[in-house]
């Protein structure tokens, strides 16, 4: 009987686990999660998407009380800067552009338009678009929660931890020496830790970053490397003073070799810059980043190794990866807390009683697999799919073969402004229209039902949206007034 459950590795990714499995399925397990202080964490993303909702609903968390007691601002999505091309920019928002029919999206309807020299951009018809620009915010119980968070990382991990302990918990300090195996099963039976300690388990949990020492050191998975499609595999962190109000949006800012974040939190701001060393070395990085931050530098810039990409299985005999340890792809989206969430949830769904089956562990891994490959594919096309030829790095994205997958997207929209959310994909139409246009695509076509409106009717269902998004938008307060009153660090 699974009743024993072993989480190596602390952090976001760690304590995540421990505070789901504890709160949602553990009244009779045993949970410890081995972690050293020593080690330290990664420390990389602080943003992230809205399903982080659905998280923080299970777990029965208030909304404004782990945004106090994360030092979080609210995110309506990411402005994107030097995508398209260097100088020009688009906003990708949480939001959805315009109405739909039952025929067509609102991107047929908006490309007609174009026709008619009505040439607005896209996100003028989208509510958290506009509202991101006008940095305007404020938390709405009649409207879908089309909004995620700038948090810092560190302190959502001891929040989590604290929840978790509370619920039965333990944490044990210690340094994984060695992973063993049971010599017949191949399966993983205990950790020995540095200290002379041997932690035994019917379940393992890693995570362990890209140290990944359960799932690969021990039980040698295997990684499908992806490098040739996102060849960035350098990253520099830095947090800096906020010079100015926060902003409820992710800035990524392109550069020659790569692209910079800017993330804003009510007491400071997280920085960093994600390259490729084959078009930039280091030391030029480290000089890249610190040029083109804002406010006094709180720490030194941590450099980070990675290679994107990800396990062959992600759920390995007795031991699921969660995390880093589960393979990475770039912050560009903030998908990693999101991966970690999915992966949770899916393992709570799936959770072993008596012993690891076959069939749950594929399908564990089949659904895993599915929805990394299409976030593989959305980040993909930002590379890709841009008019910018100012480098080699660039030269070298625009010409790169790219999976089938995405090809056979941007031809259904190119050609006719087509686009379909696959089952259990994470990144829905209206995300995949406003990056596509953003970095510059536009239909040759749109669908016909369009042509039943006339061309003084289209005008009028265009106008009366974006009037409405604007006098909608118009009534919210100031993102940072609203945060000052709903969630500002320190409030009980």
């Amino acid at each position: 009987m699974v009743k024993r459950v072993v989480i190596a590795g602390g952090g976001t990714a760690g304590w995540m686990a421990a505070a789901a499995i504890s709160k949602l399925i553990g009244k009779h397990l045993d949970v410890r999660l081995v972690e050293s202080d020593a080690i330290g964490t990664v420390g990389v993303g602080e943003a992230t998407i809205p399903t982080l909702h659905v998280f923080h609903q299970l777990l029965g968390l208030k909304e404004s009380e782990v945004m106090a007691a994360t030092n979080a601002t609210f995110k309506l999505g990411i402005n994107f800067e030097s995508w398209h091309d260097v100088g020009k920019d688009y906003l990708h928002s949480f939001g959805y552009p315009g109405k739909d029919c039952w025929a067509a999206g609102f991107q047929h309807f908006w490309r007609r338009g174009l026709d008619l020299g009505i040439d607005h951009e896209i996100g003028d018809y989208c509510f958290e678009h506009l509202a991101a620009r006008e940095e305007r915010f404020a938390v709405q119980t009649n409207r879908d929660r089309n909004y995620a968070y700038h948090l810092d990382a560190t302190l959502y991990a001891k929040y989590l931890r604290e929840l978790a302990e509370r619920h039965g918990v333990t944490r044990i300090e210690g340094k994984i020496e060695s992973v063993q195996l049971d010599p017949q099963s191949g399966d993983i039976s205990a950790l020995a830790l540095d200290s002379g300690e041997r932690i035994e388990g019917d379940l393992f949990i890693d995570c362990t970053g890209f140290r990944a020492l359960l799932i690969e050191g021990a039980l040698h998975t295997g990684y499908l490397d992806w490098t040739h499609w996102l060849p960035c595999d350098r990253a520099l962190a830095v947090q800096t003073t906020s010079k100015g109000e926060p902003v409820p949006y992710t800035r990524s800012i392109a550069h020659e070799s790569g692209w910079q974040w800017q993330i804003p939190l009510q007491n400071r701001v997280g920085n960093g810059l994600v390259y490729c060393s084959r078009y930039l070395d280091d030391d030029a990085a480290k000089q890249l980043l610190l040029n083109n931050i804002s406010g006094e530098t709180l720490t030194e810039p941590r450099a980070i190794k990675f290679r994107t990409g990800t396990r062959r299985k992600h759920w390995n005999k007795n031991c699921v990866a969660i995390g880093l340890s589960s393979g990475f792809i770039e912050p560009l989206e903030s998908t990693s807390i999101h991966m970690i969430q999915r992966s949770i949830i899916r393992l709570l769904q799936l959770f072993p009683t008596n012993g690891c089956k076959a069939a749950d562990i594929e399908e564990f891994n089949r659904q895993t697999a599915a929805e990394i490959e299409t976030i593989r594919d959305f980040i993909v096309l930002h590379y890709h799919v841009t008019d910018r030829q100012d480098s080699s790095f660039w030269r070298y994205c625009r010409s790169m073969p790219i999976p089938d997958s995405l090809q056979h997207r941007l031809d259904l929209f190119e050609q006719r402004g087509h686009v379909f959310k696959q089952a259990g994909e994470l990144f829905g139409e209206s995300s995949w229209i406003q990056v596509i246009v953003g970095q510059g695509v536009i239909p040759k076509e749109y669908h016909p039902i369009v042509d039943m409106m006339s061309d003084g009717e289209l005008k009028d269902f265009l106008d009366t949206i974006r009037n409405q998004t604007r006098h909608q938008v118009a009534k919210l307060p100031k993102h940072a007034d609203f945060v000052a009153h709903y969630c500002k660090t320190g409030m009980s």
